[in-house]
């Protein structure tokens, strides 16, 4: 739209937000976009300026400067460029079996309510049919670090069947609560679903539970800072939800920046940090030949607790469960 209008409230939008009231008509105007054309006086309710907030009245006149024109509408299942770039910054390794990323905090691998951006549709940057990868394993929205995806269903029935079959090394870096002793062991502790929807949780339980189920996890201190936190290698053999949030909490020295697992002590901990969990390394055998072993760099959120707690990722043991062996 290149020219200048004035268009009049209707009726059944009384008491409707300005910026809610462009959007109706605009959707590809962003929030930055239109906070600049009210800020500048472009955007005008009755010759006067409004801010982004304004409610509007029902006969009210909006004058609507010159708009940028909304992109060409992308057919059914097709990617937005700026997405397919997104997703294929993430990948850590690729060959014509296997893709590994390197999950941000923060983006689901799967959709559900009120979540529309994905991993899961984000995979047509590959293509569709048998050129689509698939998911063979799950990380938490806020868990950062590899995932593993099978490029043919071959791939993915074989690299699922390892996870299944517990043939994957998993090792998990995580900042924790407090200082854990002994600082390594096992945490062998049955979890059972509690709750529902976003307050679904994981508690401990006895097998007698017919909903619980068997958990695992072998953990390692790789530094301390202090009293106050330790960075952790985490070794899941299970692979339950929530499984190592659950276990850190049962442990009694929670994952700092968990909103839902932790404590009075770790929320002080926490505060200004994400989730301190990322996905460091997957070691599995590849679908037709030999080992593969997969490393993701730490996040953003992740650098935070490190900077915090004075932690440095070029002192971690390569192989901290080896002296466990």
């Amino acid at each position: 739209m290149r020219e200048v209008k004035t268009l009049y409230v209707d009726k059944g939008e009384d008491g409707v937000r300005l910026d809610r009231w462009f959007k109706r008509r605009w959707p590809h105007l962003n929030h930055v976009h239109l906070q600049k054309l009210t800020r500048t006086g472009q955007i005008r309710v009755d010759g006067a300026r409004a801010k982004p907030e304004t409610r509007l009245v029902a006969g009210s006149q909006v004058r609507v400067p010159p708009l940028p024109d909304a992109p060409p509408a992308l057919a059914k299942g097709e990617l937005d460029p700026r997405d397919a770039a997104f997703i294929k910054s993430l990948v850590i390794y690729e060959d014509h079996e296997v893709l590994a990323l390197n999950k941000p905090s923060g983006l689901a691998v799967q959709g559900g309510t009120k979540t529309t951006r994905h991993v899961d549709g984000l995979l047509s940057a590959w293509g569709e049919g048998l050129d689509r990868p698939r998911l063979v394993h799950r990380l938490d929205r806020d868990t950062s670090g590899v995932l593993v995806l099978g490029k043919s269903p071959q791939a993915a029935a074989q690299l699922a069947g390892a996870f299944a079959k517990r043939r994957v090394q998993k090792i998990y870096w995580a900042i924790a609560t407090g200082f854990p002793k002994p600082g390594d062991g096992v945490i062998d502790r049955s979890l059972a679903k509690q709750g529902i929807g976003d307050r679904e949780m994981m508690a401990p339980a006895d097998l007698s539970d017919p909903r619980a189920e068997t958990a695992e996890t072998e953990y390692v201190t790789l530094a301390r800072a202090g009293p106050r936190a330790a960075w952790m290698a985490l070794w899941p053999h299970t692979g339950r939800t929530h499984q190592l949030r659950a276990h850190m909490q049962f442990l009694g020295h929670p994952i700092v920046g968990d909103p839902k697992y932790n404590t009075p002590a770790s929320q002080a901990l926490s505060e200004g940090l994400k989730l301190q969990l990322h996905a460091r390394r997957l070691v599995l055998p590849h679908p037709s030949r030999g080992t593969l072993s997969l490393e993701a760099p730490i996040s953003k959120e992740m650098r935070a607790g490190f900077e915090r707690f004075g932690f440095d990722e070029r002192e971690a043991d390569p192989e901290p469960f080896g002296r466990r062996r």
